[in-house]
């Protein structure tokens, strides 16, 4: 009789997977690294619009810092600021207020933190991840759209595109403007209201309700239609939220959080700034640019005498104080910007904007500089900011526009989507023109009607006891797996300590921010990280009464990865609709979960079979320590 032979297993992996497994292991401790380093207090130092930082600037700030008895831990200057470091919080706050003092309104001096990290690992790109507002301390807003200026304006650009689709139809009209919920036509005859009549409902009916009003004057009046107002207000909040956004970035502030909320607000989250008035400062200071033609019939001088403009003229000041005299009727704007970078004139050495306009604005521009070749035209630069007074003891908001004519050049020959601005003042007002022309306008004044700051300290204490959550937890399944698997649970406690420094690792390299519910994330990543050695271990232990050891152990890795995959995949699927629909605390939460899952499925499958296949793989072995 033949007695069948099971065949043996010798569970040896090949060279490549050790390889695999020892790379990722050292990339995933490298850029891990960084986030034991922490943070410096520091107190960033930006020159104001117009200013340009120069050696004696540094000398000063020297100057000031040693006349106060304060030792910055390290001082940098790069991209044109500051960034003055100090080991305590004591030192940053009051070498905040000094410096404030000392620079006055040449700077803008700002609280922060700065990564510790070592010089050797960053130049690896090795950095930190970022930390949540409810981690790092930060500001909180919650911003109102308002949403009867937004349809206001979008009167206002209508009257231009009526006012000139009647011109091109020679319809004669009496003048008007945009009034704040409609735009009423006056005409001198009934032929012509008639004539418009024709025009706007075969050109306007798709976005206006059209009326015909009988009265001593025939007129027209257009209302924005239901679909288009809803359109209108929806615009106007996503635009502020992309413009919003494009200027923190611009700014540096690393991972904003800027979100809708309702129909007409904005949550903004502004992790690490510590300075509120700073940060009012980002959100609050937009600024466009305006093209007119200069008004060159008119007396400018006598205007800002008596302080009235003559005609259809629009009275303005050049930033040294000339007055000049603006044709009404506006050609572009800032809204029709596409990109705006800063460069040196070839020609004089001064100072540029190189502008791209849309396809829009290159014709408006092209058709007026080809009937004006000779003429000025006017470049307004317009600033939006609001200020809080104290006024009677209250704290008054206020909202501040101020409006400078940059040049007014002759139009020396036709241009189109594509020019230069002269005239700028510094380089540095050149890069803060370009900065703020490529984050573009928001569509909509806004107002903060709620503020919150998180300290720094209220953080601290949440990072202490989220990384307590998670030490605990830790040490509770390391004691668990090795007094229930012994040497095996050793292995999986190694695997599990490997897949939480992958997890920080991969975080730090996506620059992603870690918030509370990430560290949730991550605490029940703790719990399943060891769910499938589980499976693996106690299939081993099914497998050892069927036949050899080698067979054992390779029959519980080979069986029990379906049931792996299986699990996993549903808690990946679960997470990621969670990521798709979620709001910010919901996201963090996924991000990490989805995260722990896939690195501890490497770490359970690859990394502990790896190390058994090492340890007992080709070997004769009469007993697992299981």
């Amino acid at each position: 009789m033949f007695q069948s032979q099971q065949k043996i297993i010798s569970n040896q992996y090949p060279a490549w997977k050790y390889l695999l497994l020892i790379v990722i292991t050292t990339l995933g401790i490298l850029y891990a690294m960084p986030n034991l380093f922490g943070d410096d207090p520091a107190v960033q130092i930006s020159p104001a619009k117009s200013v340009e930082f120069s050696p004696q600037t540094q000398s000063q700030v020297e100057t000031l810092l040693q006349n106060a008895s304060l030792t910055p831990k390290l001082v940098e200057f790069e991209n044109g600021k500051f960034l003055i470091r100090f080991t305590n919080a004591e030192d940053q706050i009051k070498a905040a207020s000094i410096l404030k003092e000392g620079l006055g309104r040449s700077a803008v001096v700002a609280l922060n933190l700065a990564p510790a990290t070592p010089d050797w690992l960053s130049s690896l790109g090795a950095q930190p991840m970022y930390l949540g507002l409810d981690l790092r301390g930060g500001v909180h807003f919650l911003m109102d759209v308002d949403m009867d200026a937004a349809v206001e304006k979008a009167y206002q650009r209508t009257v231009d595109e009526v006012k000139g689709r009647l011109r091109d139809e020679k319809i004669r009209y009496l003048p008007f403007d945009a009034q704040k919920t409609q735009i009423e036509i006056p005409f001198s005859n009934p032929e012509d209201q008639t004539k418009a009549q024709a025009l706007f409902n075969q050109e306007f009916a798709d976005r206006f309700v059209i009326n015909l009003l009988d009265g001593n004057k025939p007129s027209i009046r257009l209302t924005l239609n239901a679909q288009t107002l809803a359109e209108t207000q929806k615009y106007a909040l996503q635009q502020n939220i992309t413009t919003l956004r494009n200027r923190i970035n611009e700014l540096g502030v690393a991972e904003p959080v800027i979100q809708q909320q309702g129909d007409r607000r904005i949550v903004v989250q502004l992790p690490g700034v510590q300075d509120t008035a700073r940060a009012k400062e980002i959100l609050g200071a937009t600024a466009t640019l305006e093209f007119r033609l200069v008004d060159e019939k008119g007396d400018a001088e006598r205007a800002a005498r008596s302080g009235f403009a003559p005609g259809n003229a629009d009275l303005q000041y050049f930033r040294d104080g000339r007055p000049i005299l603006l044709q009404r009727q506006l050609i572009v704007s800032g809204e029709n910007v596409v990109n705006a970078q800063s460069s040196i004139d070839p020609e004089q050495g001064s100072p540029m904007v190189s502008v791209s306009l849309d396809g829009v604005g290159g014709r408006k521009m092209l058709a007026t500089t080809k009937q004006n070749v000779g003429n000025r035209m006017a470049v307004l630069f317009i600033e939006n900011r609001v200020e809080t007074e104290e006024i009677n003891g209250e704290k008054v908001k206020k909202r501040i526009t101020t409006k400078d004519v940059i040049n007014a050049a002759v139009i020396r020959g036709q241009f189109a989507d594509r020019f230069q601005i002269t005239g700028l003042d510094s380089p540095q007002e050149a890069q803060d023109l370009a900065l703020l022309l490529r984050a573009g306008a928001l569509a909509a004044p806004m107002e903060i009607v709620e503020e919150r700051t998180v300290g720094p300290s209220m953080g601290q204490e949440n990072i202490d006891k989220g990384l307590m959550s998670v030490v605990v937890g830790f040490l509770l399944v390391l004691v668990i797996m090795v007094w229930r698997y012994k040497f095996f649970g050793m292995i999986a406690n190694f695997a599990l300590m490997l897949n939480l420094v992958i997890i920080v690792a991969v975080l730090s390299m996506l620059q992603a921010t870690l918030t509370l519910p990430g560290i949730a994330g991550i605490v029940l990543t703790v719990g399943m990280a060891v769910d499938a050695n589980v499976l693996i271990f106690e299939r081993i232990r099914e497998e050892l009464k069927n036949g050899s050891i080698q067979n054992a152990i390779y029959s519980g890795y080979e069986k029990a990865f379906v049931t792996i995959a299986d699990s996993n995949i549903t808690t990946l699927l679960a997470a990621l609709v969670l990521f798709s629909f979620g709001t910010g605390p919901i996201k963090g939460f996924a991000i990490t979960l989805s995260i722990g899952i896939l690195t501890s499925m490497f770490t359970a499958i690859l990394g502990t079979r790896a190390l058994i296949n090492w340890y007992y793989g080709n070997k004769r072995v009469s007993k697992l320590s299981i």
